[in-house]
């Protein structure tokens, strides 16, 4: 059988067989002791008492320390989570994005049915035929679209820093009009949207 342990009192200190420095207890710690032996009967200083104390003080430091490592934890896994959630996301919507703007210019019918959804505009295909198999309703469409991009009195950018067309020079691709690179290009579309425009009220005035 083993033996019956030895009581503290009569154990070596093994912070001093390991050559370190005792730890004291502080005033707040050696008046709780003072109050648990006087609660106990017990005259103090007392060792029962000033080594309770010293336990509480190492396990209430345990207890602080480890919540803490659990929440900064939890925190950067959080935090990874969050951060991978929105990367997908901008990645989802940059395929989508893609998907729905045709490089040569304009809308897809993916882009088109993505923005009658959000704006509730019934987009439609530019028209790209030629002047004369134009009905009166197309001269009008590609009339008006021409006039409302190219003819206002200030262009957006044409070309970017490095000259390629921007997304609103490339729209004219969309409409079967070359795309424009100076303003006196993008003016010639808008003189022509103006000529549509003109026949399509003389037709609606022969009507």
């Amino acid at each position: 059988m083993a033996g019956t342990p030895r009581v503290p009192w009569k154990r070596s200190n093994l912070r001093k067989r390991a050559g370190k420095a005792s730890k004291h207890l502080t005033p707040a710690q050696k008046s709780a002791a003072k109050a648990r032996a006087r609660r106990a009967g017990r005259r103090y200083p007392n060792l029962v008492d000033n080594m309770r104390m010293a336990a509480k003080k190492t396990s209430r430091s345990k207890a602080k320390k480890s919540p803490k490592k659990t929440s900064t934890k939890k925190t950067r896994k959080r935090t990874a989570k969050k951060t991978a959630r929105k990367t997908a996301k901008s990645a989802r919507k940059r395929r989508a994005s893609a998907r729905e703007k045709d490089p040569r210019g304009g809308l897809t019918a993916a882009g088109r049915k993505a923005f009658a959804r959000k704006q509730g505009a019934h987009l439609r295909p530019g028209v790209t035929k030629k002047e004369s198999e134009m009905t009166p309703q197309e001269m009008r469409r590609k009339g008006s679209w021409a006039v409302r991009f190219y003819g206002r009195a200030k262009l957006p950018p044409l070309v970017d820093a490095k000259g390629r067309p921007t997304r609103h020079a490339l729209s004219a691709h969309a409409w079967g009009e070359p795309v424009p690179k100076t303003v006196a290009a993008a003016r010639r579309i808008a003189a022509k949207g103006e000529r549509l425009l003109a026949r399509y009220h003389r037709i609606k005035a022969r009507a």
